[in-house]
């Protein structure tokens, strides 16, 4: 199965459980009469528009380079990412608004209201749900080296957290009572200030990227090191980095003896190229200038 293909599947049966959750949500919080669980039903629906911006991306990013594209179309990936990581933050930063108006509302005296059984239900039905699709997610978007997938992951996690929450508010009212009824949004407001941050490392990595952040200092290292140990190379500097999309592009200046044969010299070159692909990939790009010694 191509990558394009395993990334479809995956977001598919993500889509498929938020959509038969969200459904269930809604009605959970309607029945139950739970404004907890209804605002847990429009995080599920986030989920599932994520999911649709991710299977309308990765078509885009697992093109070929073109005429207008010289370096493929990796990049797709990383906005894809980079909107599902905005898309977190309008959720978490919704979450906390919403708490806070509960919490306000409850210290001017107002009663919250106490949610059914139903609603309780869901949540914990919701929190097994996601917390599998986010393991599953996960596992898969490092194996397949997908940002995009990953930030997908998080979003399923982030919503098994809300419904933590939900689960404390709904079962602490029903437990102890219609005065405990304000656990939903004391616990909605710290969960939402959790996915803040969860959000922001997740637009930190895109951002990186989409400004041509190098690689990590340890991969620069072990590209170097690769080089370095080439017959007959020396002394590589000048190395640039930058990732695109899933894959990587690489620059190095190296030196080689300057009454090297052109043929053999292009041989050498041709040895790291194969070397560096091997390691991180046959899509990586690599260009290397070759220097007299």
């Amino acid at each position: 199965m191509t990558r394009e293909k395993e990334i479809y599947k995956v977001t598919l049966v993500g889509s498929l459980g938020n959509l038969l959750l969200l459904v269930f949500k809604f009605v959970a919080g309607v029945v139950g009469h739970s404004s907890a669980m209804i605002a847990d039903a429009v995080h599920s629906l986030s989920d599932f528009v994520t999911d649709v911006v991710v299977l309308a991306f990765v078509r885009v990013s697992a093109k070929p380079q073109d005429a207008s594209h010289d370096y493929g179309h990796g990049k797709f990936e990383t906005i894809a990412s980079f909107l599902i990581g905005l898309a977190l933050v309008a959720v978490a930063i919704g979450i906390i608004v919403a708490g806070s108006l509960k919490l306000s509302a409850w210290l001017s005296g107002e009663a919250l209201d106490v949610p059914g059984v139903l609603a309780l239900w869901a949540a914990l039905l919701s929190i097994v749900v996601k917390e599998l699709l986010y393991r599953y997610t996960a596992r898969r978007g490092k194996a397949l080296e997908s940002q995009v997938m990953i930030a997908n992951a998080w979003h399923h996690r982030s919503d098994a957290l809300s419904s933590v929450a939900a689960t404390i508010g709904i079962g602490g009212a029903i437990l102890l009572g219609e005065r405990w009824a304000v656990l939903d949004p004391m616990a909605s407001i710290v969960v939402g200030a959790m996915l803040v941050k969860v959000a922001w490392d997740l637009l930190k990595t895109n951002i990186d990227e989409l400004t041509e952040g190098s690689l990590p200092a340890e991969t620069e290292e072990e590209i170097l090191q690769l080089i370095a140990a080439t017959p007959g190379v020396e002394q590589p500097h000048n190395l640039r980095t930058r990732r695109i999309g899933n894959h990587y592009a690489i620059e190095v200046h190296v030196c080689m003896d300057g009454a090297l044969p052109l043929r053999e010299a292009h041989d050498k070159a041709t040895m790291i190229e194969k070397g560096i692909k091997n390691r991180f990939g046959q899509q990586t790009h690599v260009t290397i200038h070759m220097e007299p010694q």
